[in-house]
């Protein structure tokens, strides 16, 4: 079977849509079409049924689905270690979240450096759709990340809790709103518990995605924000920033994602168990 197949299959029932599907992976509606139409040929059974409210599988797509993830992933598993140079073992495709980058994964690597010198290590910077997906489709075998969403046959643990506060780059207290206040977008859960904290929160007039763009507007141009303790804590010592008086605080937790795959050898577990250790050594105080 061609691999495409199986990954525009997985592509499809990751979107649930034939035309988004498509987009993602940078071809035609057609030519997805055309792949889905020879994969039923093949294993002679239909695997969606396709309506306007948009794309669901089949008894026979839903039983296909963990064959054809594991099919992904054997095959970039072989494609990547077949071309390891000698002296290593094994490649170990990891993914991070722009934010988790300088947290874990950058303290982590020269870990496994050191714990693992003959496991070679790629690692990806993205946000949490597409590393979700290229896990999904076993392009990455593990994955730091604030948001996952629950899949069969993936793992989910809890390696850290963030903590949210309100500084500014003067001193005030949290009665005295900041017309220049930036909001700062960390997730979901962050979101309904801004919402709750902040019901009249008139629309900011600058809102941004990633926290490190709207900490260096801050800087640059004063205001307030939310940002994690671990990136405050260096400004707030220099007097450059200032946590808000009586402002409430958040928790954002962060995931160790992978695929359950009781064959794994012993040095994926050391892998995991070097990333705990490494989330373990900042405190959020």
């Amino acid at each position: 079977m061609n691999i495409d197949l199986a990954r525009t299959f997985l592509e499809i029932v990751d979107t649930g849509n034939f035309n988004k599907a498509a987009e993602r992976l940078s071809v035609t509606q057609s030519t997805v079409s055309m792949r889905i139409r020879a994969l039923e040929e093949e294993l002679g059974r239909p695997l969606f049924v396709r309506s306007k409210s948009g794309t669901q599988l089949t008894a026979a797509g839903m039983q296909f689905r963990r064959y054809a993830t594991t099919m992904v992933r054997i095959w970039e598993q072989a494609r990547q270690e077949l071309a390891l140079p000698a002296g290593f073992r094994t490649v170990l495709n990891v993914g991070g979240q722009f934010s988790l980058w300088d947290r874990l994964l950058v303290q982590w690597i020269p870990w496994m450096r050191t714990a693992m010198p003959d496991v070679a290590l790629k690692a990806e910077v993205g946000g949490s759709d597409g590393l979700m997906r290229q896990l999904i489709e076993g392009m990455l075998d593990l994955v730091v990340m604030y948001s996952p969403l629950s899949r069969p046959g993936l793992h989910i643990e809890k390696l850290l809790e963030e903590r949210l506060i309100l500084v500014s780059t003067r001193r005030r207290a949290v009665a005295e709103w900041d017309e220049d206040y930036v909001l700062v977008d960390w997730g979901p859960e962050f979101r309904a518990a801004h919402s709750q904290a902040f019901p009249d929160l008139k629309t900011p007039a600058v809102s941004v995605g990633l926290g490190a763009l709207g900490l260096q507007h801050i800087l640059a141009y004063g205001g307030t924000g939310y940002f994690p303790m671990r990136v405050a804590r260096s400004y707030l010592s220099a007097g450059r920033l200032f946590e808000v008086t009586g402002a409430p605080e958040f928790r954002r937790p962060a995931y160790l994602v992978h695929a359950e795959d009781e064959t794994r050898e012993d040095w994926f577990d050391t892998a995991l168990d070097g990333l705990r250790y490494v989330a373990s050594l900042e405190s959020e105080d």
